[in-house]
């Protein structure tokens, strides 16, 4: 069975996600993030990077959300068109997200949140960033119903997470009607709530 080494993260349900929707099998374990748990050694054994999520798949241990996400939909030919131009879309979506979305929108948690001291023009500066990318990928959506043409993917599975975490740095959906109306869309998929319900459940009760 695959193992996904998570926590409820932005990074972590894309995993899960992916997994739901392609009818796969996993175990959870949870990695508390909050306590330093991927700073340990048994953990740092599997990422030396010290992030979650990670993947275990009969054997095969791979890190990187996305790396995961191709893997998983490689592995059943689902989720990732098969001709060249539509998969390229795919791929440009992902590198965006990697590239672009994650680290803007992490930053702007970081400093706005969680900075031992006040950074007013780092926070200033993701936020502002942050913000672009959400106009960005609101236009894009505005002739197409999902992040990479008309079939939901594996793009999409990548930027949901973090727009799933939007409160963290601090963003809305406000005023971005076709961003508005493709969260709902893929918040709604049955697997997806699966996921975010298993993934919520590994946080402790306080």
């Amino acid at each position: 069975m695959v193992e996904v080494y998570a926590f409820a993260t932005p990074n972590s349900v894309k995993v899960p996600i992916a997994l739901e929707e392609l009818g796969l099998p996993y175990k959870l374990k949870a990695v508390n993030v909050r306590k330093g748990e991927q700073k340990e050694e048994a953990f740092v054994a599997l990422n030396p990077n010290g992030k979650v999520p990670v993947l275990v798949d009969d054997g095969f241990v791979l890190t990187e959300s996305a790396a995961i996400l191709v893997h998983l939909a490689e592995k059943t030919g689902k989720l990732l068109p098969s001709d060249g131009k539509s998969r390229a879309r795919v791929f440009e979506q992902l590198f965006f997200h990697a590239s672009a979305l994650s680290p803007a929108f992490g930053n702007a948690g970081f400093f706005k949140r969680s900075s031992p001291e006040p950074q007013p023009i780092a926070e200033a500066r993701f936020a502002t960033e942050a913000e672009r990318i959400l106009g960005l990928i609101d236009r894009r959506l505005a002739d197409r119903a999902f992040m990479a043409g008309e079939a939901f993917t594996i793009a999409d599975i990548a930027h949901f997470g973090w727009l799933w975490r939007r409160q963290f740095p601090g963003l809305t959906l406000d005023g971005r009607s076709h961003l508005s109306r493709w969260y709902e869309t893929v918040a709604e998929r049955p697997a997806v709530q699966r996921a975010i319900s298993r993934v919520e459940a590994l946080v402790p009760a306080a």
